[in-house]
């Protein structure tokens, strides 16, 4: 009976997340008639080359990248509450995020400290994401070293948010000798963006996507095992040090990522996994990382669809729209609840 409910409870937010896909896709600053729009997707004929171009390049691409975004962060949210058994993390805890921010400031920011060495002028559209991942796999690498030199789990957590402070304490210096135009630049990135991907982009986000979410499936046994406690995953053979550094690395694969092609979006990876455990009333990972990916998907479409305000040219910041819209949300969620599960 409870698997029938939560069955039920996957198709009606299956068929919301294809619902929301397609009212995504149909707003935007250029009205575009539903009918043009199917017709433009599955292979028809559409009334305006132009409106083919703009559904084809730009509003099919940053829904996909919103549905990839917001379940890969809410995934890694889980992984990491799970872990450090902490309702308060999220998938940046580890500094990972910080470290993509270090990344793209040192080269938008560095030229002002560094001379001519680097030279904001040359950023290009994978100038950055490379930037951002260079800096993620470095905040990476000292993670995974540091947590093979420590035996408490909840030292990698203190770690992690150390990492986040000195990167933004880097970030710091380098803001303050740079120029108007750099810091507008820097802060424009760390606004998040979904819309900024081509296909040829896209394509190398969905491959280390797909590598980070495929990676979650071997690990359901420790992660159900983590709720009662490492000696409770000790009694049950599972071999600790392994199992929580293929968690670290899955969880750094898909917030590096993303940070790296999107910027670091907010709320999504911290609350989506609550309201995953209230929905669906589970503790069983099984259920939850499927759950907390549909979830993230489904509310991320939703906050892109309100940043486009519909009928207007401006687009907001998709990092305040997940905050302003989430935050009210994830409050009421747990008022009502009383008690939530971690």
């Amino acid at each position: 009976m409870e698997q029938k409910n939560y069955t039920k409870h996957f198709i009606i937010l299956s068929v919301l997340l294809a619902v929301l896909f397609f009212v995504n896709i149909s707003l935007g600053s250029v009205s575009i008639p539903f009918k043009d729009i199917l017709n433009s997707l599955f292979g028809g004929v559409v009334s305006k080359e132009s409106w083919e171009t703009i559904i084809l390049n730009f509003r099919l691409p940053k829904a996909i990248t919103a549905i990839l975004v917001g379940s890969g962060l809410s995934v890694a949210g889980l992984l990491m509450q799970t872990l450090f058994r902490n309702p308060l993390a999220g998938p940046f805890v580890l500094g990972i995020s910080s470290g993509s921010s270090l990344g793209v400031a040192v080269l938008i920011l560095g030229s002002s400290v560094f001379g001519g060495f680097l030279l904001s002028s040359s950023i290009s559209n994978w100038s950055l994401p490379i930037a951002a991942s260079l800096g993620a796999l470095l905040v990476l690498s000292a993670v995974i070293i540091a947590a093979n030199k420590v035996r408490n789990t909840m030292s990698i957590l203190i770690i992690g948010l150390m990492f986040g402070s000195l990167t933004s304490a880097i970030i710091s210096v380098l803001a303050y000798f740079s120029e108007a135009e750099q810091i507008q630049q820097y802060l424009f990135w760390s606004f998040g963006s979904l819309g900024n991907l081509s296909w040829k982009e896209l394509s190398i986000f969905f491959g280390f996507y797909i590598v980070g979410l495929l990676g979650t499936f071997f690990i359901i046994k420790p992660l159900n095992s983590y709720l009662l406690g490492e000696n409770y995953a000790k009694s049950l053979g599972i071999n600790i040090k392994k199992s929580r550094n293929i968690i670290l690395v899955i969880t750094s694969i898909l917030t590096g990522v993303i940070t790296a092609f999107s910027g670091p979006i907010a709320f999504i990876g911290l609350a989506i996994p609550h309201i995953a455990r209230l929905l669906f009333t589970s503790s069983n990972h099984k259920i939850l990382l499927p759950a907390s990916a549909i979830l993230g998907a489904i509310i991320l479409l939703i906050c892109d669809c309100i940043a486009q305000l519909p009928t207007s040219e401006f687009t907001l910041p998709i990092n305040a729209i997940t905050s302003l819209f989430g935050a009210p949300v994830v409050i009421w969620l747990l008022v009502k609840k009383k008690k939530i599960f971690i």
